[in-house]
């Protein structure tokens, strides 16, 4: 956790006065994703597992969808740079029109599609779990993030079967926390079908976006959805559960999943 963290000294003010002390931030880094030469974006995100956030952005931009067309990852931790080298040398722009959309992430994501991009395939899974297996996971979820427990400014997600945590992962943005998990599961073929993703943070269009195209079937979080959340997850057959609290949930779409 050294090379995520950074220790200041801070003025800590109390009702009994004022104090010098140490306190831990979280580090906040840039990095640079360039797809066969091409650069495409600068992401702030906390430097941990940076191959694995730059092919989960690509492949929830459309731009990659196996890892049979990677030929390369390469991350140059000094510079910033993460480079991705396909096995087809192609331009972006063959497999997309470019339209720049600033997300309403944590700091300033950016995406390459527009909102009428975002409606994909719709997600087909019989899969139902529990009440009890949620409410489990979610606890366990909650108490696995070491980074947050040390600086409280985080964002973490989590990849899970009905029984257990399998991907799990932590950024300054609960947009790369979500593409960690899935350049992770690209690069070591860790399935995604019939799984469960949590996440802390808020979900909005563009997180359904990034789980519907891994074919995801139950996205759930602490925290709350918004409307197009809501109304993508209908549309996209998503299970979407949030305010997760204790023993109480809210479902807010294809309730028969949860028994």
């Amino acid at each position: 956790m050294e090379n995520e963290v950074e220790q200041i000294q801070i003025a800590r003010l109390t009702r009994e006065g004022r104090s010098r002390m140490d306190d831990v931030v979280v580090r906040e880094f840039a990095l640079t994703i360039i797809l066969n030469d091409q650069e495409l974006v600068t992401l702030l995100c906390t430097p941990q597992y940076l191959d694995y956030l730059a092919v989960g952005y690509l492949a929830s931009e459309g731009l990659l969808q196996d890892r049979q067309e990677i030929k390369r990852v390469t991350v140059d931790d000094q510079r910033g740079v993460a480079r991705v080298e396909t096995m087809r040398q192609r331009s972006p722009a063959e497999e997309i029109v470019f339209k720049r959309l600033i997300t309403s992430g944590c700091g300033r994501g950016a995406s390459f599609y527009s909102a009428a991009d975002i409606a994909t395939q719709k997600v087909e899974s019989e899969m139902k779990v529990s009440a009890d297996e949620i409410f489990d996971l979610v606890n366990r979820f909650q108490h696995g993030s070491e980074l947050y427990r040390a600086t409280g400014g985080v964002h973490s997600a989590a990849l899970c079967d009905r029984q257990n945590v399998l991907v799990f992962s932590e950024d300054i943005g609960r947009h790369n926390a979500i593409d960690k998990i899935f350049g992770k599961c690209l690069l070591e073929d860790i399935p995604t079908q019939d799984r469960l993703v949590i996440t802390s943070g808020r979900i909005s269009s563009e997180i359904m976006h990034k789980v519907a195209k891994r074919s995801v079937p139950f996205l759930i979080s602490v925290s709350a959805p918004t409307s197009f959340g809501v109304k993508l997850a209908d549309s996209l057959g998503i299970t979407l559960i949030g305010h997760v609290r204790g023993k109480r949930m809210n479902i807010y779409t294809h309730d028969w999943r949860v028994v």
